[in-house]
């Protein structure tokens, strides 16, 4: 057996190993089921008038990193548009969310500094800080306490790091109250609006904006693949926060451009969000509420946004109700530890603006069958 045979039955193994844990990951595609799993919640990725916005025969590929070939007019006219919609200074364009995050906290910080971030940050939050030789301590989720404590003993620069919408439980932060926390302790504070941006705010403009904190928060990250239904990802704030992540975040200088269309279909979304149903998307998200609060003997998310969950609390028992609803025409997709912690597996369901009350109520009928059938002992 050869060398590349030999690690790929190692590789094999730890695969193996995953599978009888039932945390093993699979691809689906799947066109043809109701959508209550993406994060696309007004429907903007199959929006006509995105798919059609001209692009003047703008070139196809970005043909070099932004330092190098890739930036445009176009890119900072882009840029500058995102950060006026936030009411910031100036942004900062990501090929990803996952890369704004990695570029944004792996240099923010230097040795001795201290990150302070909820124990429920993203993972490429978590990625990023681990990638920065600055210290990096977790308060509990929401714990406005718990918070205070770790401000109280931090080293160096303080920098505090949250979701306004919580990705997997749909919770919001007590924005305002940490943001006084950070400024009683001169800690900075940094905010992920990636599923709050197009939800929240009169024109969707997310909520730090929703609550009057520009001033009060250093940077937030806006993405654009989940309500605005495209590709990238902002970091807004200052201008000198802008020039120092041009030359130092790595995920930014090392990597191509972003298409030029792409900015072309970022500038009409901006401006399609500020009259996107939202108030169709809330009407849902109460009839969902209502109607579950009728449920007997079945766990569900107590949350308020577009994210809801069913909790079940076990790996395969998750994957058994997520197949079954896959099967009767419902896309959804099991949310397994160690994604979430043990006990903590559910079924992630996303409401979105053109969803109905009876999907919703067929898709609750299946579950509650199932669960009662093949779940509940």
């Amino acid at each position: 057996m050869t060398a590349n045979e030999n690690f790929d039955t190692s590789l094999q193994q730890k695969l193996e190993e995953k599978k009888s844990a039932g945390t093993i990951r699979t691809l689906i595609h799947a066109t043809d089921k109701i959508d209550f799993s993406s994060n696309d919640y007004f429907g903007f990725a199959q929006s006509s008038i995105l798919n059609q916005t001209e692009t003047n025969n703008v070139p196809s590929g970005g043909t070099g990193s932004r330092s190098i070939t890739g930036n445009s007019e176009l890119a900072e006219s882009t840029e500058q548009l995102i950060a006026n919609f936030h009411n910031r200074e100036a942004g900062l364009i990501f090929n990803t969310g996952y890369m704004a995050n990695v570029g944004l906290f792996s240099c923010i910080a230097s040795k001795g500094d201290t990150f302070i971030s909820d124990e429920y940050i993203h993972a490429s939050i978590i990625d990023g800080m681990r990638l920065s030789y600055a210290n990096r301590v977790r308060f509990k989720h929401n714990d406005l306490a718990d918070l205070e404590k770790k401000l109280q003993v931090a080293t160096g620069k303080k920098i505090v790091s949250v979701e306004s919408i919580y990705s997997m439980d749909g919770d919001e932060a007590p924005l305002k109250a940490i943001a006084m926390l950070c400024k009683k302790h001169e800690a900075l504070l940094i905010v992920d609006e990636a599923h709050a941006t197009g939800i929240y705010g009169d024109r969707g403009d997310g909520l730090v904006c929703k609550y009057g904190l520009e001033r009060e928060v250093y940077a937030s990250i806006h993405t654009f693949g989940k309500a605005i239904g495209l590709h990238g990802a902002v970091v807004v704030g200052s201008n000198t926060l802008r020039n120092y992540l041009l030359n130092q975040a790595r995920s930014f200088i090392f990597t191509t451009a972003l298409p030029p269309h792409i900015y072309l279909q970022l500038q009409k979304a901006y401006s399609l969000l500020p009259t996107a149903d939202r108030n169709e998307l809330n009407e849902l998200i109460s009839y969902f509420r209502a109607t579950i609060s009728r449920i007997s003997n079945i766990s569900f998310l107590d949350s308020y946004s577009p994210i809801q969950g069913i909790m079940v609390g076990d790996n395969f028992k998750t994957k058994m109700l997520a197949n079954h609803l896959f099967d009767k025409g419902f896309f959804v997709r099991p949310i397994l530890s160690p994604t979430v912690p043990i006990g903590k597996e559910r079924i992630r369901i996303c409401l979105h603006s053109f969803n109905n009350k009876k999907q919703i109520d067929d898709f609750l009928n299946e579950t509650i069958l199932f669960i009662r059938s093949y779940i509940i002992q």
